[in-house]
């Protein structure tokens, strides 16, 4: 599946910053077999007095900005190419839910992509009992991780509704789950603290999800949104599989990736520090035009 995408995050403030730096994680990988990718371009407005780029620790392209004059707006824009390849079924099999600790206990590497740190407390993610109590009550001990992780994200989705207005980026997960709404980064800190207060390693993917307008209405510029789901590890022979549980689905070719972490604190869009006195408001727009064949509707962004 062929994309042209089309991403914008802005910011307004309530008065005039003097100074600000930035991390921007907006640049989509390529990622061999999964994502082709070409003819990136990121504009920031206004110009920046410094850029650079480095790749973090997780792989993701970080692009850093620094601004020495004052001013009052600040967008970033990207346009790039993306290619999606189809999946094949995967025909590993993943590890059972009880044999888990003794395979994670096995593992000695701390490589960027070791299952050894997406478990645990991470700033945004902390495992419960609560979230522990409730995958198991959905699954067996024996059960296999793969299905575990479909039956965790199929019951959020069953349970839990999608509500833009019921939750904002600073809203616990706990406080989330207990109302039983949100929007994805909510879903996705869910079922990540509570695949790991069960032992599977979880981390957290953003990206962007190309989704359709409303039967007989006209697709809109900007409708797509920036998305989140989850990234779980099913043992040394299945590895890592990408789970959507806003849309109970696994990751397909209608979804892009921009960036891996382990919660949305490692890829937020933008972060940093500025100097002002004000407060701010902030805008994204994301468009994903297909340049194939249409993509399944009802997906929520």
């Amino acid at each position: 599946m062929l994309y042209d995408l089309k991403l914008s995050i802005s910011y307004r403030y309530g008065g005039m910053v003097l100074t600000g730096r930035h991390l921007l994680h907006l640049w989509p990988p390529d990622l061999p077999g999964v994502q082709s990718v070409s003819g990136q371009t990121l504009t920031v407005t206004p110009e920046p007095a410094e850029r650079s780029g480095f790749r973090d620790f997780f792989g993701n392209w970080t692009s850093e900005v620094v601004f020495a004059e004052a001013h009052q707006r600040f967008e970033a824009s990207l346009t790039a190419r993306v290619e999606r390849h189809k999946q094949p079924a995967p025909q590993a099999v993943s590890a059972n839910l009880e044999t888990m600790p003794d395979i994670l206990g096995g593992i000695k590497s701390l490589a960027a992509d070791s299952p050894l740190h997406f478990l645990g407390t991470t700033p945004r993610v902390r495992p419960n009992l609560v979230l522990q109590d409730y995958v198991r009550d959905l699954v067996p001990l024996d059960a296999s991780t793969r299905h575990v992780v479909h039956r965790l994200g199929e019951r959020l989705h069953e349970e839990m509704t999608f509500d833009p207005s019921a939750t904002s980026v600073d809203t616990r997960h706990e406080d989330a789950f207990a109302a039983r709404k949100g929007v994805c980064q909510d879903f996705s800190h869910i079922m990540i603290a509570a695949l790991r207060s069960i032992g599977i390693p979880a981390g957290y993917v953003s990206g962007c999800l190309r989704t359709e307008p409303p039967p007989g209405k006209p697709r809109l510029e900007g409708a797509d949104a920036m998305h989140a789901w989850v990234r779980a590890w099913c043992g040394p022979e299945l590895g890592w599989i990408e789970y959507d549980p806003t849309n109970a689905c696994e990751v397909a070719t209608n979804h892009i990736v921009i960036a891996y972490g382990r919660d949305y604190s490692d890829v937020s869009p933008v972060k940093g520090v500025l100097k002002s006195a004000s407060g701010q408001a902030g805008s994204q727009a994301v468009d994903v035009v297909p340049l194939e064949e249409e993509a399944p509707a009802g997906i929520h962004g």
